[in-house]
């Protein structure tokens, strides 16, 4: 894309706030490299107005589709008029497609970036024991999807202890088999930590978990991409412990999200 013209296709990020998103350089130079004639632009919508947003865009016939970030992958479930399986076992969507008709499809991608983000910096995590902080549409993305790829045990702590019940009990009916618990802010004993919240976002947030009792044997890994060292990395470098940053779990999503926004038959054919 050398200019924006009429024929232009249109997309977007939604997120409160902003200013850290990173999806639509990666978008964006995805586009041009493709020679695809179409641009995403970051749109700064409140909860309040995200069902007004997502109304507008609707019925704008040059628009195909929009990726969903923090805080809104839960809120935009019921505005969808279709689900894949995937977002409806987890209960949220962070990639829309607009259909021709105007109908939106939800889809989650934020569980199958992450472990593929972590394969990408030689971190497999088949046979890993799992502390995961949160539980909100990316944190139940990356634990259905690391219950998929093989997890030996997983244990979810979150702020709103019947939310990770309420996880725990969803993972649990696709895999058994798989030891789950409820945790504290207490991050020992296990193989991979992992922050699935949005604590980090803003300078001033508290720490998601006790950092004091880190080990050094443990991989801390981020999801926040902006800053690219969170308070909680620099805390478990402090502590020796081996750190996985937030972009590879973006830069794993990217063709991915472009495939689905446009509506990839492979992406959205279980959409329903």
């Amino acid at each position: 894309m050398t200019q924006i013209t009429g024929t232009t296709r249109v997309y977007a990020i939604l997120a409160d706030p902003i200013h850290h998103v990173k999806t639509p350089q990666g978008i964006n130079n995805l586009f041009q490299q493709a020679g695809f004639d179409a641009v995403m632009v970051p749109i700064h919508v409140a909860p309040s107005g995200l069902a007004t947003v997502l109304q507008g865009l609707r019925e704008m016939r040059n628009f195909d589709g929009c990726v969903v970030t923090v805080p809104h992958k839960t809120a935009v479930i019921p505005m969808c008029d279709a689900l894949t399986l995937e977002a409806r076992h987890i209960g949220a969507a962070n990639v829309l497609h607009r259909t021709a008709d105007g109908k939106l499809l939800g889809g989650m991608l934020d569980g199958e970036g992450f472990v593929a983000g972590l394969r990408s910096q030689g971190h497999e995590p088949q046979g890993l024991s799992v502390y995961l902080r949160g539980a909100g549409g990316a944190a139940s993305a990356i634990a259905f999807a690391l219950a998929r790829a093989g997890a030996s045990r997983l244990t979810i702590a979150n702020r709103n202890t019947s939310k990770a019940l309420e996880l725990i009990k969803r993972i649990s009916s696709l895999y058994p088999n798989l030891p789950l618990s409820v945790g504290s802010d207490n991050p020992q004993g296990y193989q991979l930590v992992v922050n699935a919240t949005s604590l980090g976002l803003s300078e001033g947030d508290a720490l998601p978990i006790d950092a004091s009792l880190l080990e050094p044997k443990q991989l801390v890994a981020e999801i926040i991409m902006q800053p690219v060292e969170t308070a909680l990395l620099r805390a478990a470098i402090a502590r020796g412990c081996p750190v996985h940053y937030g972009a590879p779990m973006l830069s794993s999503q990217i063709a991915l999200m472009a495939a689905f926004m446009r509506g990839d038959a492979n992406m959205v054919s279980d959409a329903t």
